[in-house]
């Protein structure tokens, strides 16, 4: 049956977008108390608001089309994949490591990582207790802080084999070139520094480089007790370096597997995170001190050469970690904005490292960054701070009984599956439970649970699940709905023929839907630009984002933020794999419109964006592990 639904032909390039009349976001209301002779007229004055409102819907209209172009032209298709090197330039390849030189580096705390030594304490947890509730918060300290980013952001080992050695990290990487980069932005910490302060995290010496000292009422006037600020950078040329054009989705996965990262360590000291996304791009860039890097002029073109300033850092987003069980509070980012901007007269220390000495420019990322950049929204009110909830529960059992610590540090990519381990369905099925937006028992749409919390908007992303190896379960086509109010609209937009019933013994709160009985492992594999890995796990997975309306509803900044939710996402898919004893990895190469075409998806309204795969591993015996720290002594 798989066959019948294959692609049969390549599907020819979409038409250009259709775009639907936006609402102005930025309004200018000209008050009028009354009109002198020589005052314009009423007519004269709404003629004026209503061509300002036409250019900013038409400019709005053209960040959107440039979202979508950027989109279609990097998707790869069974004829032709999407632009990039036509090999690896090595003596080029980015340095994966960030520093500022000569900034104070200022070294963080260990921890035990060693199975003897592990064992379920108040700063290790079981990893499953997590997902029902958060322990009591702890305070801000020299240790926490420490703790925070050794589960999160820092090393998890180093792989040597031949001449060749290699870092690894906690949080996962397309290609393990890491191009997220970290700022801690927190209130005086004792043993840290006695003034708030902006710090890099520099994550192979497991140490924060002090860039500037920040005024004393930044975080008492805006922010409530207890907290402070983690902001997250892009360096694209990092990720360009080996994937092209398409290295702008794998660079917004990333983050969004960061996301996920910070908030499970979070959790663990009883922390709750949340992205503060009424900031603008500029307010981001000047709370980081990335101002200071060198204007990159975008060329017309794919161009080779000398470009140090292509190594600039592209901030994506802040997140306010704070105490768990927190009061709703105000943010004004009126107010915060205008604070932040005199944060480009405060004393910056350090200056960025070069990456390579070559580089190969693909305009097209930097062009789409640049319409994606999210305006300041100017608002104030409370921000809301939703109440955990707890995530489903129906497998308990199937969790191995690690640490919160054993699973993040010890997460791997599989690079290639067994084809032999099998999954029982209960496992399967509670993996799902923990996929879910909202807590058990509620429909699901609003972002409630671990670690889906951390996001600000409603779940755009649902699982088009290929099972392969699950005992209790047909080999076929699922789907697992993340936001149910799109429920109707899916079952609209895909195959006549799938037949959306809930497969047997699935719990009632989980909405998983089977579409069709086939063996589709052949299939999965083709889709996955003809990789075992998609086929040889006990399930795959494509993550499809309710796209181009998203994009016309809110703006063309949600564009990296699906793309977020898919790398949370995933992140998740990682560490329920290790914690029920098995492995997973992410697959960034899947062939775009094949897979919209077996789904029945027609036009932009629902897009695949990041496929997975989950099962057992294979392990290179060839390859050596060594410790993260103090890690070996050549520079890697």
């Amino acid at each position: 049956m798989a066959s019948k639904f294959l692609p049969s032909r390549l599907p020819l390039p979409l038409n250009s977008p259709r775009f639907h009349r936006l609402p102005s976001t930025n309004k200018t209301m000209i008050p009028i108390a009354s009109f002198s002779s020589s005052s314009p007229s009423a007519s004269s004055v709404d003629n004026s608001v209503r061509k300002q409102e036409e250019e900013e819907e038409e400019e709005l209209q053209e960040k959107v089309a440039q979202a979508l172009t950027f989109h279609h032209q990097t998707k790869h298709g069974f004829a032709n994949y999407a632009r990039g090197p036509r090999g690896l330039d090595w003596a080029n390849q980015p340095n994966p490591f960030r520093r500022y030189i000569s900034a104070p580096l200022l070294p963080l705390l260990h921890f035990p990582t060693n199975k003897p030594i592990v064992a379920v304490t108040d700063d290790a947890p079981f990893y499953s207790s997590l997902f029902h509730s958060l322990p009591p918060p702890k305070p801000i300290s020299h240790s926490t802080i420490s703790q925070l980013f050794f589960d999160s952001l820092a090393l998890s080992a180093w792989k040597t084999t031949g001449f060749s050695t290699w870092s690894l990290r906690v949080n996962p990487s397309s290609g393990n070139l890491h191009p997220t980069e970290a700022y801690l932005i927190a209130p005086p910490i004792q043993s840290i520094s006695d003034s708030p302060f902006v710090a890099h995290y520099a994550p192979k010496e497991h140490s924060l480089e002090l860039r500037a000292t920040i005024p004393s009422g930044f975080f008492p006037n805006f922010f409530p007790d207890n907290s402070f600020l983690i902001g997250i950078s892009s360096i694209f040329w990092r990720e360009a370096w080996k994937y092209g054009e398409r290295a702008f989705r794998y660079c917004n996965h990333d983050v969004g597997h960061a996301i996920g990262a910070i908030a499970m360590a979070a959790a663990t000291l009883g922390w709750d995170v949340k992205l503060l996304d009424g900031f603008g791009y500029k307010d981001l860039e000047k709370l980081m001190g990335l101002q200071f890097f060198p204007d990159f002029k975008i060329p017309s073109r794919p161009i080779k050469g000398k470009f140090p300033e292509i190594e600039f850092e592209h901030p994506d987003c802040l997140i306010l970690v704070f105490p768990n069980g927190s009061n709703p509070f105000d943010v004004n980012y009126k107010e915060l904005s205008s604070v932040v901007n005199e944060f480009t007269n405060l004393e910056w220390k350090g200056r960025p490292n070069s990456l390579s000495k070559e580089h190969i420019c693909w305009d097209i990322i930097y062009r789409t960054a640049e319409a994606v950049k999210k305006p300041l929204t100017i608002q104030k009110g409370e921000f809301l701070v939703d109440q955990f909830k707890s995530s489903g529960i129906c497998s308990e059992n199937s969790y191995k009984g690690f640490t919160i610590r054993e699973v993040v540090r010890k997460r791997r990519s599989a690079v290639d599956m067994d084809g032999v381990t099998v999954m029982d369905r209960q496992t399967f099925y509670q993996i799902l439970l923990h996929c879910l937006p909202s807590g058990k028992g509620e429909k699901h749409r609003r972002q409630s649970t671990l670690p889906f919390r951390a996001l600000s908007w409603d779940a755009e992303v649902h699982a088009a699940i290929f099972v392969h190896r699950v005992v209790g379960l047909p080999k076929g086509w699922y789907f697992l709905v993340r936001n149910e109010d799109h429920l109707e609209e899916l079952k609209m937009a895909t195959r006549s023929e799938f037949k959306w019933e809930k497969p047997e013994g699935c719990p009632d709160d989980l909405p998983l839907y089977k579409l069709a009985s086939s063996d589709c492992r052949e299939l999965a594999k083709r889709l996955s630009c003809h990789q075992d890995i998609a086929s040889n796990g006990c399930f795959s997975l494509g993550m499809v984002a309710h796209f181009e309306p998203t994009l016309v509803e809110k703006g063309a900044w949600m564009y990296p933020r699906l793309f977020w939710e898919t790398g949370v996402l995933g992140q998740v898919l990682y560490l329920e794999a290790h914690a029920v004893g098995i492995s997973a990895t992410g697959i960034g190469c899947f062939f775009d419109d094949p897979v919209h075409e077996l789904l029945g998806f027609r036009g932009s309204k629902f897009q695949s964006l990041y496929h997975f795969t989950v099962g057992g591993p294979v392990l290179d015996k060839r390859i050596m592990s060594l410790p993260a720290y103090p890690g070996p002594s050549i520079d890697a």
